[in-house]
């Protein structure tokens, strides 16, 4: 009978860790993949390094952002950490 109750205690654990940790991570990977996969020309982003801009053009997975007045840079999606409100 002890044997069952290890085994229980272990899935208990399991779940207690799936849906503190690893649920809520998937659900915030899940919306910001839907974010990535929704940007346009002309949102306002801000990359994980921490450059502000504006999207000028997409291709593909390349983006050019304007950081400055006539200052562009090229950059992938998967740069992008966050839109900005427009």
């Amino acid at each position: 009978m002890e044997g069952y109750s290890n085994i229980l205690f272990l899935v208990l654990i399991f779940g207690v860790f799936y849906f503190i940790l690893i649920r809520p991570q998937q659900q915030k990977q899940k919306k910001h993949k839907s974010m990535l996969d929704s940007l346009q020309k002309g949102d306002k982003v801000i990359t994980i390094g921490g450059f502000y801009g504006i999207i000028r053009d997409i291709k593909g997975d390349t983006l050019t952002l304007e950081i400055a007045k006539d200052v562009v840079i090229n950059t992938t999606r998967n740069a992008i950490g966050t839109r900005r409100e427009k």
